[in-house]
């Protein structure tokens, strides 16, 4: 298993030309979801990430913090060891060394457990080895879907529930028992879609064996497995419950019944190679299904390879005969029938969805990464059975030639000096823009970004991309950046409500609370940001730095010795409300929640002002702590301004509460409920101790 180790990670060594210690020190994407990723190994690397605590990035969400319990990531395992490799060399390397292991770790583990269990031949286990690891969906998601990569844990799923199916090697505390309690933990601990996967194939496996041979120990060991899966699951993410402090806010994830059909799995996709093969011919499917098809979601990922599609149709083969005659079908047809109609557009996803509200899994296309390891499995031990007698000569050849043959098919042409150039350009730009800031910064000083963004997931403004203001934070080592505060947060309104005004008015404001530099990503901005430029540097703010590249600028403020805490003027609204206004009014659909984040140490009198819109007469009830009523009025259809004169904020998140009457339809298409709409608010302290 040692050689297939090292033979998968020189495969992944040669295709992204990592044969320079120079090399490893470039990310193979810069881009997107590659830069969430490579932030959560700085931000491991620096001690903000560790399981059963709160994920509070410190040197993110400036002046406070960014506070990701209500956003956790499963992979904390890899995160702590990757952080630590960043901190030997940096998080590039880390980052390339991640992904090598990963493709190592899936052909490993494969290979063991085809090998180990099935009794597949050395020489056809190794192919198949090969062939998962390197699957098209698995190695094209790549840096941005970093946790995809690591499905060393699906062969180990799958063996799990085969065995607690089938098998009567469960016994005591033998081998088999802890297989299957070893794939809990690991699945418990990996991607959460892997989990969801295969808590429904080890559902089933429990229930054919309650039907069939009903062995206790069988019974016994599956549970166990659940239970323990569970149990990890919710450990490693136990901050999402114990320390979110937000959870009147709307989810930071936006999640629908649309989505569900979008990222459903396709089946014909499983057939289409993609568009750019590196076989033309195969290539040509690929662009044709690009320019037929009318809508798309993970493009080409769940394509099986040609590989696989002929071990497909060898199962397809085996199982037809069958179910004409009514003899028993194989169980790789029943398992990979099941994910394919769980996962297929119109399939169950769709039902739970539209029927059930269910729509936390959208993307059941991933669940190909299952089908197609049951494919692979099912493959090689045909091919170890029909070789059994062929010559060795022959049956190395032959698994050799498959090998060959689906990794060419499965990888990507290799790629042009072109995009390594860029990426390299990128990074070196980056780098020397970080050490002039770290130069020309006092050591912990705060930065603020613009344009202001939320995070996660939010579209940019003109050619920004998604997550790019995190490039910064990759590069430096003590400044602390403004970006990173989740989204729908009442903690950064205060950001948003400073990049609304005025060039010098917003400077003037970020000096006050301690700022020492503007950060400003020119690609944000129709005009590259010149105005705004132009306009700091007429005032005297010309001390700036820019990136070699000069996509970003950098303008050093003067911050105030004594900084004050940022202090929002307006409520941020949480539950109950629709996700987007409609010309400018935030409709509610029911009873909805308002949220201030008070930075104060101490509490803090203020007077709130509210514009509604009421569709219809109703009573409008606003309360407060303790379901204090602060304001309530018996309003008319139209505007309705609520005025509450004096109200105590206590330190920290505060919760307000509107009430109204059943909610009226309105509109065509979503969002047709509403209840009353938010115009705006006003928070206006009225004691010392705010801005």
């Amino acid at each position: 298993m040692l050689a297939l180790l090292a033979a998968s990670m020189l495969i992944w060594v040669v295709q992204t030309d990592r044969w320079t210690a120079e090399a490893w020190n470039y990310p193979t994407v810069y881009s997107g979801d590659a830069f969430e990723m490579l932030a959560r190994i700085k931000a491991s690397s620096e001690g903000d990430i560790w399981p059963l605590r709160p994920q509070r990035i410190a040197r993110l969400g400036a002046p406070f913090g960014a506070d990701w319990s209500a956003y956790p990531t499963p992979e904390k395992l890899q995160l702590l060891f990757l952080g630590g490799v960043a901190r030997l060399s940096n998080v590039f390397v880390a980052a390339n060394v991640g992904l090598m292991l990963a493709f190592g770790l899936n052909a490993t583990m494969f290979y063991w457990v085809v090998r180990r269990w099935l009794r597949v031949r050395w020489e056809w286990a190794m192919t198949g080895a090969l062939l998962f690891a390197f699957n098209y969906s698995i190695y094209h998601r790549g840096l941005a879907h970093f946790s995809f990569v690591f499905t060393w844990i699906v062969p180990l799923g799958l063996l799990a529930c085969w065995l607690v199916a089938k098998s009567s090697r469960l016994r005591g505390w033998g081998l088999g028992p802890a297989v299957c309690l070893a794939a809990g933990i690991a699945l418990g601990c990996h991607n959460t879609y892997y989990l969801f996967f295969w808590l429904q194939l080890m559902g089933w496996a429990l229930l054919m064996q309650w039907l069939g041979p009903r062995r206790p120990e069988n019974l016994r060991v599956g549970l166990a497995a659940i239970g323990v899966a569970l149990v990890v699951f919710f450990a490693v993410n136990c901050e999402y419950w114990l320390y979110s402090d937000s959870a009147d806010a709307l989810p930071l994830l936006e999640r629908n019944y649309g989505g569900t059909e979008r990222y459903a799995l396709k089946v014909v996709e499983m057939f289409i190679p993609p568009g750019a093969h590196r076989a033309d011919l195969l290539a040509f499917f690929g662009q044709r299904y690009s320019r037929w098809s009318d809508w798309r979601g993970e493009e080409y990922l769940p394509y099986l390879g040609l590989v696989g599609l002929a071990g497909l149709v060898w199962l397809a083969g085996v199982t037809v005969p069958r179910l004409l005659r009514g003899q028993k079908l194989p169980g790789q047809a029943l398992a990979a029938g099941w994910l394919v109609a769980y996962g297929a557009v119109g399939g169950l996803t769709n039902l739970l969805a539209f029927f059930g509200g269910f729509y936390a899994f959208r993307a059941t296309n991933r669940v190909v990464v299952f089908v197609a390891a049951i494919i692979l499995a099912f493959l090689v031990v045909r091919l170890s059975r029909l070789s059994a007698r062929w010559p060795a000569w022959l049956r190395y050849g032959a698994a050799l030639s498959v090998a060959i043959l689906g990794i060419a098919d499965q990888l990507p042409r290799a790629e042009t000096i072109e995009p390594r150039t860029t990426i390299r350009a990128a990074v070196n730009s980056d780098r020397e823009f970080a050490r002039a800031l770290e130069a020309g910064l006092p050591a912990g000083a705060t930065v603020f970004q613009l344009p202001v963004l939320g995070f996660p997931e939010v579209t940019p403004p003109w050619r920004l991309g998604d997550y790019e203001h995190f490039r910064p934070y990759l590069l430096s080592q003590t400044l602390h950046f403004s970006y990173g505060v989740p989204k729908f947060r009442p903690r950064g309104r205060w950001q948003t409500e400073t990049q609304s005004l005025p060039p010098l008015a917003m400077v003037h404001r970020l000096e006050k609370l301690g700022f020492a530099a503007l950060y400003i990503n020119r690609k944000g901005y129709e005009d590259n940001g010149e105005k705004m430029i132009e306009t700091l540097t007429a005032a005297g703010y010309n001390r700036q730095i820019r990136s070699p590249l000069g996509g970003q600028v950098a303008v050093l403020l003067n911050p105030a010795p004594v900084p004050e805490l940022p202090f929002a003027h307006g409520l941020t609204v949480g539950r109950g409300w629709q996700n987007r206004p409609i010309k400018g009014v935030r409709w509610a659909y029911g009873d909805a929640s308002l949220l201030y984040y008070n930075p104060n140490p101490g509490r803090v009198k203020v007077r709130l002002w509210l514009q509604l819109e009421v569709p219809r007469t109703q009573k409008i009830t606003l309360t407060g702590k303790d379901s204090v009523v602060l304001a309530a009025n018996d309003a008319p259809a139209g505007e309705l301004a609520l005025t509450v004169k004096e109200v105590e904020l206590e330190p920290g998140l505060n919760t307000f509460e509107i009430a109204g009457g059943a909610p009226v339809r309105d509109g065509p298409g979503r969002n047709q409920l509403r209840a009353f709409g938010l115009v705006s608010s006003e928070v206006k302290p009225i004691a010392a101790g705010a801005d």
